[in-house]
């Protein structure tokens, strides 16, 4: 009897048999058996490995075995699954004479075969039943059975010894104490399985480690191994099973290799014997008991012990749902095999492939649905392509192979029959192998089944089929760059194409044999000989195109001059370097280089030439790709059309319907291409030749010249060798070069920043002489202005320049004046050179220049002292060219080194004129003789110098003004110096002019203030009301154009507004700021205003403003008659310029000018008038006015200005 144990983790049943044995009474366990197997995998237990193994939960189902010593473990049994684990004595003794006189002697015996076999899991089951008890004395016993039982043999181990309380009953007393038996059945049967499976363990370790040792065996090893993978097999584990057998299959491998590394074991040399047999795998069985049977004894194979071990792992893969790795596994066995035969010196005839035959078949057919059903085809195709190889290598065998085992397989024995069968039975595996590679994308392993098809049809005769299959082969190895098989498949492809007479292919195939240096010289020299022979024949076919790269190899271009830019009458030499792969001298009749032309303007190239270096080489890539065509790129630019400024740029490529075909229809290099021809004779017309060059092996130049103008991009290389043309499509990287044809230019520039004007300036004439040749005789004719004259010099020279800058010739420079030209004679110039001169020009300073409005601009910043010069926009000189009927206008900038202006100053009545020049240039000058001057001369007027000598570069010239009589209404006046750089001597003085006019000279007002303390105060203190008394004098009669007049009661007078304001913040005016007077037209007459201010601080105060205006009320408003006493005008008048009156308000004003009182809708606004410069004395500017402090203030605040 058996006990097995089933295990669940999750939704997954896991069970186990383990074998129990039972002793005691057999009777009473026969009536409980069926209730104990069936309630025993009721409940589950958790079961917990060591080594940090997952716990799993399990159920228990068990059948027992009477009690033998027979199954009882014998010393160095290492077997786990033929002996019980559990052994369990059944009684239902109750009564204590009957326990001492059987039972116990029986229970003795039975713990002495235990201990004398070391099995320590045991357990005493006692069966207590109500009807044995009734048929007992009365007399109460001193201790139970159970009591003495577990005295004799449970002292340590009381849980050894379960009570059962009638188990046959359905009271709830039984049910219990069912219960609590099967609770303490499963703990003891899961610790027994548990610490005997650990012990098995340990003691297969112990085995492994002894490996070394001599005498081990790895056949008993396998088969302790194999019983702890029987075990977890059972348990379900079928992951741990095939870790258990991997482990052997490695260990066995290992020790293979040492034995072909010299360090053999003994126990292979029952390995090493001759193979006799080997019929193959067949995983219909889970177990070959035949093979372990060889395995147990020591008598197996190495094929046996393979072909079991893998059987056995077929078998658990299967049952782990992994059948795809059954077919991987099988290529490796069968690899491995092969490999290890050959390291252990077994012997192998071609009969025992037989067994490969049936291994094979075998793995295929059991594997086949269930790989594509996951989709895993691949390995089982791969093992497919390994079985159609075995059928190759057997195929020449048939003839000469005897006593062929009966083939279980009827395709096997119809192939064998005949030829011609197997032929088409190799057909069909190589075919089938191949669609299955194509369909799970293995394409390289297809072609490689294709190649060795290939070899096939070629011993058979077929070139045209063989040539398909290698073409298709050679595609991965031109792809993957594989060398020497590459070089292998052209050589079969050139013998197809030959037998097949296709000779364009083939001396296209014959080239890259020729530059292949895989091969021998003299396999080249036979190729090269092909070419040669075919291009010297004379016939009338059209001649073949071969690709120009499997002969020879770009190198470099080389430009003459480096910049690929030169003009129509220079020559551009363009040196290509290839280097020639053929073995033997090749003499070309010509090789050309086609050429496109681009209509772009001159230099707009420069910036394209991205690949070419800046010593004028392109290099070109070592290995550029032969199947797919050079990326040609060129710029798009995209202006506005309003102002012409760039708003997209992008590139485009030329040759985008090349690069945007599929790979399978894109034509290749390495196969003819009869588009070449027609590619190279279409851009035919356009072309640089060479004719009769000879291209030796290794590297080789040649140079070409080009004259024509236009932008050109070299597009294709084609070398004619008689029939043959050799023909380069596409050049990478884009190689472009430019010849140009330029207009003459002219141009003038100054040689410093600005030009100054009343000094002689250089300035530089640039011509450009492009396509012209300037001839004996050509001048250039200047038209004469008389604001900048062209100033001679006998020791001016012209220099000729090379189109690179290099200095050609210097020649005198002759120039010639006349009333209105000057002729300027140049000197004979090639074209494309430049010639270049100095001329001495001088622009006069204007008399009257253009005042400055304002020193700054709109938003307030102030413009740069250096940029307030005078621009004279006006010189502009004509210049007749001898190469054009035109002519041509050039514009010159003077600067007016100077910075004038004048100012009129007035004392009373007394009268000065000032004059400041600033210089405003970079250079230093000195100023002499300042004279002013009136151009009217007046006799009643006298200028008075009032100057004294300075060197400063800002000069102020003050003249006092005087007159006898009536005073000048207006004058006109010139000031006038000298000037000159501060080094130039006195001779290079150059007079400066400037005029001006002065109006209204003679004061007619004069205003006077005065400041007076509070009454009864000595000085004025802070916060204290002043007294301010402004007087106004008239001190000249005003002309009927200065104001306006009014006739009051026969008196003339003129109103005049005055304000009082204090922008310092240190006066308070208290009242009205500002008024309106009426003034006496009287000489003389004197008016006084009042009104009171307070000062804000203490110190030495500044008077406030006061400002006199004309006063010019609106035609259409009424006339108010002025007040005679105060002479102000009514409050409810309205001023223009309020703002500074309301600031006063701010500042503690008491009263508006405008009083709410009196207001009323307002008709036309009155206007305010300035007085002219000089025309008002103000006598308060610069006064000051002492003020204390308050006297009840401990803080003194003093206000310095």
């Amino acid at each position: 009897m058996s006990l097995k144990i089933k295990l669940q983790t999750g939704s997954v049943c896991v069970c186990v048999w383990v074998r129990c044995a039972g002793a005691g009474d057999q009777n009473l366990f026969t009536a409980l058996y069926g209730s104990l197997t069936q309630q025993l995998p009721r409940e589950p237990m958790e079961w917990r490995r060591s080594y940090g193994r997952a716990p799993k939960m399990i159920y228990l189902e068990a059948n027992f075995v009477q009690f033998k010593e027979e199954l009882l473990p014998k010393e160095g049994n290492k077997a786990l699954l033929t002996f019980p684990f559990l052994h369990i004595y059944w009684t239902d003794c109750c009564d204590t004479e009957v326990y001492k006189a059987s039972v116990k002697e029986d229970m003795q015996r039975w713990q002495a075969a235990l201990r004398l076999h070391g099995s320590v899991d045991w357990l005493i089951a006692v069966v207590e039943s109500d009807n044995k008890k009734k048929n007992k004395t009365n007399i109460l016993p001193r201790t139970s059975i159970v009591d003495k039982i577990r005295n004799d043999f449970c002292n340590k181990q009381s849980d050894r010894c379960v009570s059962l309380c009638d188990p046959l009953k359905e009271s709830s007393r039984s049910q219990e104490s069912w219960s609590s038996f099967l609770t303490k059945l499963r703990t003891l049967l899961l610790m027994s399985f548990t610490r005997n499976l650990g012990r098995f363990e340990d003691d297969m370790r112990t085995l492994r480690e002894k490996r070394t040792e001599p005498g081990w065996s790895f056949c008993d090893y396998f088969m302790v191994q194999e019983e702890l993978a029987f075990v977890f097999e059972m348990l379900q584990q079928f992951e741990e099973a095939l870790v258990q057998y991997d482990e052997l299959d490695a260990l066995f491998t290992q020790y293979v290799l040492n034995f072909g590394a010299g360090d053999g074991a003994n126990w292979l040399g029952s390995f090493c014997q001759p193979v006799r047999s080997w019929n193959g795998l067949l995983l219909r069985r889970p177990i070959d008991m035949e093979k372990r049977d060889l395995i147990q004894r020591g008598e197996a194979s190495l094929l046996d012990l393979r072909s079991y071990l893998f059987s056995r792992q077929c078998t658990l893969l299967i049952f782990l749902q992994r059948p795809w790795e059954v077919t991987a596994r099988a290529l490796e066995l069968l690899h491995n095999c092969v490999q290890e035969l050959r390291l252990l010196e077994v012997c192998f005839s071609p009969p025992h492939l037989w067994g490969i035959f049936q291994t094979c078949l075998g793995c295929f057919w059991a594997t086949f649905g269930a790989c594509f059903r996951h989709l895993l085809g691949h390995i089982l195709t791969m093992f497919w392509a390994y079985f159609r190889q075995v059928w190759g290598v057997f195929g020449p065998c048939l003839g000469r192979v005897s006593g062929v085992p009966q083939s279980p397989y009827k395709k096997l024995k119809e192939a064998l029959s005949s030829v011609e069968a197997f032929e088409k039975h190799y057909l069909e595996l190589s075919h089938a192998a191949m669609e299955m590679y194509r369909a799970i994308g293995r394409l390289r392993s297809a072609r490689l089944l294709g190649k060795s098809l290939a070899e096939f049809y070629m011993r058979k005769g077929d070139p045209q089929s063989a040539e398909n299959f290698l073409l298709d082969s050679l595609k991965s190895y031109v792809s993957e760059s594989w060398s020497l098989p590459l070089t292998h498949t052209r050589k079969q492809i050139a013998e197809c194409q030959k037998q097949l007479q296709k000779m364009d292919e083939y001396l296209q195939t014959s080239a890259l044999l020729a530059s292949d240096t895989n091969l021998s010289e003299e396999e080249r020299r036979h190729f090269c000989q092909e070419i040669l022979t075919f291009a010297s024949q004379t016939a009338e076919d059209a001649r073949v195109a071969l690709s120009m790269s499997s002969v020879t190899r770009l190198q470099e271009l080389c430009f003459r001059p480096s910049s690929a830019l030169v003009h129509v009458s220079a020559a551009l030499l363009l040196e290509l370097r290839l280097c020639s792969l053929m073995p033997v001298p090749v003499t070309l009749e010509h090789i050309s280089a086609s050429i496109h032309f681009t209509e772009e303007q001159p230099g707009s190239t420069a910036q394209k030439r991205a690949a070419q270096n800046p010593d004028g080489t392109v290099t070109f890539p070592a290995a550029s790709p032969a199947s797919a065509s050079a990326l040609e790129l060129c710029e798009m630019l995209e202006h506005s059309p309003s102002d012409n400024t760039l708003s997209s740029a992008g590139l485009a490529c030329r040759n985008m319907h090349l690069l945007m075909r599929r790979n399978d229809s894109a034509t290749s290099l390495d196969t003819p291409n009869t588009a070449l021809t027609a590619l190279a004779l279409e851009d035919g017309a356009q072309m640089l030749r060479a004719s009769d060059v000879t291209l030796s092996p290794g590297n080789n130049s040649i140079v070409f010249t080009s004259q024509k103008p236009g932008v050109y991009t070299l597009r294709q290389l084609c070398a004619t060798l008689g029939r043959v043309q050799l023909v380069l499509p596409h050049l990478y990287p884009v190689v472009q070069y430019e010849v140009y044809s330029q207009e003459p230019q002219l141009s003038i520039q100054p040689l410093t920043e600005h030009l100054l004007a009343g000094l002689p300036q250089q300035v530089k004439f640039t011509i450009l002489t492009g396509h012209y040749s300037v001839k004996k005789g050509d001048a250039l004719q200047l038209s004469n202005t008389d604001s900048m004259p062209v100033l001679h010099s006998s020791t001016r020279s012209a220099r000729i320049l090379s189109s690179s800058a290099e200095l050609v010739a210097e020649s005198a420079l002759s120039i010639q004046s006349s009333e209105k030209v000057t002729s300027i004679s140049l000197p004979v110039t090639p074209p494309y050179h430049t010639l270049e001169f100095l001329l001495d020009v001088l622009c006069h300073i204007p008399s009257c220049p253009a005042r400055m409005e304002s020193e700054r601009l709109t938003n307030g910043q102030i413009i740069p002292q250096k940029q307030l010069w005078l621009q004279q926009s006006g010189c502009r000189v004509s210049v007749d060219c001898p190469w054009s009927i035109y002519s041509t206008l050039v514009s010159l900038t003077f600067h007016v080194p100077f910075k004038v202006k004048h100012s009129l100053l007035s004392v009373g009545r007394r009268k000065f004129i000032q004059v400041c020049l600033q210089n405003v240039s970079d250079t230093n000058f000195r100023l002499t003789n300042q004279t002013l001057t009136e151009n009217q001369h007046t006799p009643s007027l006298e200028l008075l110098s009032l100057n004294t000598t300075t060197h400063s570069q800002c000069v102020f010239s003050v003249w006092e003004l005087r007159w006898s009589g009536v005073s000048p209404v207006s004058l006109h006046c010139e000031f006038s110096a000298s000037f000159a750089p501060a080094d130039a001597p006195d001779a290079a003085l150059k007079p400066y002019r400037y005029h001006f006019t002065l109006e209204r000279v003679s004061t007619l007002l004069s205003v006077c203030a005065e400041i007076r303390p509070a009454e009864g105060e000595q000085d004025c203190r802070t916060g204290a009301l002043c007294r301010l008394e402004v007087s106004l004098t008239r001190l000249s009669e005003p002309s009927d154009s200065d104001e306006e007049y009014s006739d009051t009661d026969g008196l003339r007078t003129t109103r005049l507004l005055y304000e009082v304001i204090d922008n310092n913040s240190n006066w308070a005016v208290c009242g009205k700021s500002s008024g309106v007077v009426s003034m006496p037209v009287a000489a003389m007459a004197t008016h006084k205003v009042h009104m009171e201010v307070m000062p804000l601080f203490a110190g030495h105060l500044p008077f406030p403003s006061i400002r006199l205006f004309k006063y010019l009320p609106h035609h259409a408003s009424p006339v108010i008659p002025p007040d005679t006493d105060s002479c102000l005008e009514n409050d409810s008048l309205s001023l223009d310029d309020q703002a500074e009156t309301a600031s006063l308000r701010s500042r503690g004003s008491v009263q508006s000018l405008g009083s709410g009182e009196s207001a009323q809708p307002r008709g036309p606004m009155p206007k305010r008038q300035a007085f002219g410069p000089g025309q008002v004395f103000n006598g308060t500017q610069g006064q000051q006015v002492l003020v204390l402090p308050a006297a009840d203030h401990h803080l003194m605040e003093v206000n310095v200005t």
